[in-house]
């Protein structure tokens, strides 16, 4: 039986406007459940997500929460 370990949470805000940003990172932010300023999601922290962050570090802003 595999154990299950407790995930960290990412708590993600979009802060910063992706007017004049290519459509790539508008993208990225669309996949994170990101559409207007202020918005917060919470998502697993895991690779995928990191690797999606790392891509539109300079829009959000994150804090990293224990599950």
């Amino acid at each position: 039986m595999a154990k299950k370990t407790k995930k960290n949470q990412l708590v993600v805000t979009y802060t910063k406007s992706a007017i004049g940003y290519n459509q790539r990172q508008r993208g990225t932010l669309r996949a994170l459940g990101l559409s207007r300023l202020g918005d917060v999601v919470v998502h697993e922290d895991n690779p995928v997500i990191r690797g999606m962050i790392n891509k539109v570090r300079h829009l959000v802003t994150v804090q990293e929460q224990a599950a």
